[in-house]
């Protein structure tokens, strides 16, 4: 929706009304037809000018924030002139931009100029004394009595009565009532509910993101007990590892990624403390309306505790470009469009994104509303902290004097102190003549970029010595000691011995227990100032304006200077009718495989109606009821009979709805990417269970890492359990994303992901029976079968190995074809010699590696069944 969309329909607003000017109606014929008919704003004039113009050709014609739907804004004096003026085509500056009367100057500046019929229709509309209809704004819908009404998703959330049903036996909570009452209206029943077993693998994947092991299938079905089922509930989402499931989804939406992309992709150390925060933050509960607020203010609270500055990593999520030679305002520019784009998305349901270069093509927000959506976060500036976790701080106290007293003694000996000022003042000098220092310019430039730790080494060297916090002090002399190269010759170098000091300053950062780091932001000194950008690009200021949120939306009240938390409690207050309803969409999207608004990430006009509008009603005022809490609609969905049917799919619905948009049946979805990998590991007992942390990476396929630009990335491959930790914790990069993940539809890291793609593929075929995880828990699970059900005959191995895998047992038919497949392994691996080696390597005691071998096999098929990687 860019610079040509924006020509051919924000700017046909202007264009419509100018384009007459020049030369008066098209035609003989026009002209008569014009000034007889009766020219209605809403039928003729209103799809013209269905947008607002954000700019003409030359840099002094700008129509920024000038809205020609609304009267009292297109009457007002600009351009050279009045813009509209009632009853005189000739004399509205309108007319004369779109009819192109000056030279260069015409509207739309890009894309299919506006027809003569359009410019006639424009022009017949003023000569009649453009008469508006009053009222109506961009937000509205007409309903089927032709009345003006608001968009659904813009009208404030009411909580709807419960709809009263004829099969009331049926309903366990609020949520059945509605279902039911569609179901009912269409003819249909629900579904009978899902077999014991089948509900709590079902609950346990939906909650945790595990699936239950053979003891707790085995105690929950000899539980009788009628409150067995909400029993199962409160301990998973008394889990800590609901908040790695439900954290997985979160952080779709926040982009999160541990390297920066763009072509350099440097790794971000510090990434995965936001994550951790999020974590925690959803085993806990935190309310969402605070949940909120700590990630995109906790900075601004007072008191503001480090958890809650580390929650404002949320917008360090960005892409960063730090390649040598970028401009660093454009780039901060871009990262702040994203910024705002994001919180759009994420809260509102809405593509506000799309108005950075043009008011938005279909919903009722205008470029200068994006604008001043995006001054909230205009000037926040980013900051590292110390964010340390439980237990780090004591070692970090004892062994800091120790610590900084050799450091001290290696930047003495070495002769920092003395040569370290006279660089500095020249690296400024460089900076401020850029051209005259050639090897200078190439240090002070890569200074931004490759401090440890990643600060703006520039930042660092503009502050006075005497104000420079202790670590950016040591960052400045350590980055001096491994660049000091670049403005001296290999021999003038080799006498400082600064290679040496280098290597010993690493070895000692090796031996000290630093505390973990956030990467957060914090409010800016003097506040930038923030212009609406000509066709949104980043050099070309337009019209200054304040921080506000969309007009059509209301306001924050704080007169245009209204800050990150004022916005922040403002998407979490009753005047903001989405941010409830987009949420428990986004919850219910989970659940059943598509959201009630099938578009999760648009609740504007273009996106689809809700298929059960009260129920979404009623979601988002529970929400808001129960003090923002997430567990408590968890609870609500996987408790009521609606989540609990069966999956089996019914033949009478097929045709009516095939998408199960009633809600006449659960769905049978594939596992997200995550998931898949995360149960291979758990039913093979490879799966190391710890929750947060910091990012790991387990062992890529061979060339993977060499993909990366240039020489590649750096892996280096984790070593002992952190192999097979939750998927959760492996390091995205993001120009080389983790092979399995990547083919399994985990999405870029590079915007907001609301909802996931479920693709069906060869590739995934073949990573589920050759990836070389896949391959080590098949061994795994064999040996564990083996060990676990020692002595035993094969079917009663079998069965094991099913409830590990299915938590269920073998039925008769799967006994006896896989026991043909068993016999027919074992001769096939007792006549191969190398067999045995290749597919068991381990001798272990007490287990047969042909025995072995054969499992290995049998537990290839198990982890490959559709049963297996689906949640019913």
């Amino acid at each position: 929706m860019r610079s040509k969309v924006l020509g051919i329909r924000c700017l046909t607003l202007i264009l419509a009304s100018l384009a007459v000017l020049a030369g008066g109606y098209a035609n003989g014929s026009e002209v008569a037809a014009a000034a007889e008919a009766r020219i209605d704003f809403e039928r003729d004039v209103r799809p013209i000018l269905s947008a607002r113009c954000h700019t003409c050709h030359g840099p002094t014609q700008q129509m920024n924030g000038l809205r020609l739907d609304r009267r009292e804004e297109a009457l007002q004096g600009g351009l050279s002139g009045p813009v509209i003026v009632p009853g005189s085509s000739s004399e509205s500056r309108l007319i004369q931009l779109v009819a192109g009367v000056e030279k260069n100057r015409i509207m739309p500046p890009d894309g299919d100029r506006l027809s003569d019929q359009e410019i006639s229709r424009l022009r017949a509309w003023i000569d009649q004394g453009a008469h508006w209809a009053e009222g109506r704004v961009l937000s509205e819908e007409t309903d089927s009595s032709g009345q003006a009404v608001r968009h659904w998703a813009f009208q404030a959330l009411r909580k709807p009565e419960q709809p009263l049903v004829r099969y009331q036996s049926w309903v366990r909570n609020p949520i059945d009532a509605f279902v039911l009452a569609r179901l009912e209206s269409e003819g249909f029943e629900p579904s009978p509910e899902a077999a014991k077993l089948a509900l709590l693998r079902r609950a346990s994947l939906d909650l945790t993101g595990l699936p239950p092991s053979p003891e707790e299938s085995s105690e929950f079905l000899v539980d009788e007990g009628g409150r067995a089922y909400d029993k199962l509930l409160d301990r998973l989402l008394g889990s800590e590892h609901y908040g790695e499931k439900w954290g997985r989804h979160w952080l779709d939406q926040a982009r999160y990624a541990d390297s920066d992309g763009y072509e350099k992709d440097n790794p971000r150390p510090h990434a995965w403390r936001y994550r951790h925060w999020v974590i925690n933050a959803l085993n806990r509960d935190l309310p969402f309306d605070q949940f909120t607020i700590e990630q995109l203010a906790g900075d601004l609270l007072p008191g503001a505790t480090t958890e809650q500055k580390v929650a404002t990593g949320f917008h360090r999520n960005t892409l960063k470009n730090i390649e040598g030679g970028v401009d660093v305002d454009q780039y901060r520019f871009e990262e702040v469009i994203d910024r705002t784009a994001t919180v759009g998305t994420v809260w509102l349901g809405l593509t506000v994104g799309c108005a950075q270069c043009h008011d938005h093509k279909y919903d009722p927000v205008s470029q200068g509303d994006f604008y001043r959506l995006f001054s909230f976060f205009n000037s926040a500036d980013e900051a590292n902290i110390d964010a340390p976790l439980a237990g780090e701080m004591g070692p970090y106290l004892r062994a800091l004097p120790e610590f900084e007293r050799k450091k001290k003694e290696l930047l003495e000996q070495y002769g920092v102190s003395e040569l370290q000022p006279p660089w500095e003042a020249k690296l400024r000098q460089a900076g401020v003549a850029p051209g005259k220092l050639p090897l200078w310019d190439l240090t002070y430039d890569i200074l931004r970029i490759y401090v440890d730790d990643g600060e703006d080494g520039q930042r660092i060297l503009h502050t006075d010595p005497g104000e420079r916090t202790p670590r950016d002090a040591y960052l400045l002399s350590k980055f001096f000691v491994k660049n000091y190269k670049r403005v001296l010759t290999e021999e003038e170098f080799e006498k400082t011995k600064f290679k040496e000091a280098s290597e010993k300053l690493g070895a000692l950062e090796e031996s000290f227990p630093g505390l973990s780091r956030a990467q957060t932001i914090k409010r800016r000194r003097i506040p930038r100032k923030t212009h609406i950008h000509l066709r949104g690009q980043w050099d070309h200021p337009g019209l200054e304006v304040g921080s506000e949120i969309p007009e059509f939306l209301g306001s924050v009240g704080a007169s245009g200077a209204a800050t990150r938390l004022d916005l922040a409690r403002w998407l979490v207050s009753p005047e903001n009718p989405l941010t409830a309803r987009v949420t428990v969409n986004r919850i219910w999207q989970e659940y059943f495989g598509r959201g009630l608004v099938s578009t999760s990430d648009n609740f504007g006009t273009q996106g689809e109606r809700p298929s059960h509008p009260e129920l979404l009603d009623w979601l988002g005022s529970e929400l808001v009821r129960s003090g923002w809490s997430l567990k408590h609609i968890h609870r609500l969905i996987t408790s009521s009979a609606t989540y609990r049917q069966s999956s089996r799919v019914r033949s009478e619905l097929l045709q009516q709805d095939p998408g199960n948009r009633w809600l006449a049946r659960q769905l049978r979805l594939r596992l997200p990417a995550e998931l898949i990998r995360d149960s291979v590991l758990a039913a093979s007992g490879l799966l190391d269970r710890r929750v947060g942390g910091r990012s790991v990476r387990p062992p890529l396929p061979e060339g993977v890492a060499q993909l990366g630009y240039g020489s590649g990335i750096k892996w280096k491959n984790s070593e002992g359990p952190d192999v097979y930790r939750r998927s959760l914790y492996i390091h995205y990069q993001r120009t080389v994303p983790y092979p399995f993940l990547a083919n399994f539809d985990t999405p870029e890291a590079s915007s907001a992901a609301c909802s996931r793609e479920r693709s069906n593929t060869p590739l995934q075929a073949l990573n589920l029976l050759n990836e070389p995880v896949f391959f080590e828990a098949s061994q795994a699970l064999a040996a564990r079968v083996l060990w676990e059900a020692p002595g035993s005959d094969f079917r009663s191995r079998l069965d094991h190995a099913f409830r590990l895998c299915l938590i269920r047992r073998a039925t008769p038919a799967e006994q006896e074809r896989l026991y043909t497949y068993f016999l027919k392994q074992k001769q096939l691996v007792e006549e191969d010699p190398a067999a045995p080696k290749a597919l068991f390597p381990a001798q272990l005691e007490g287990i047969d590696r042909v025995e072995a071998s054969v499992w290995v096999g049998m537990s290839r098929i198990l982890l490959n069944l559709d049963e297996f990687v689906s949640r019913e």
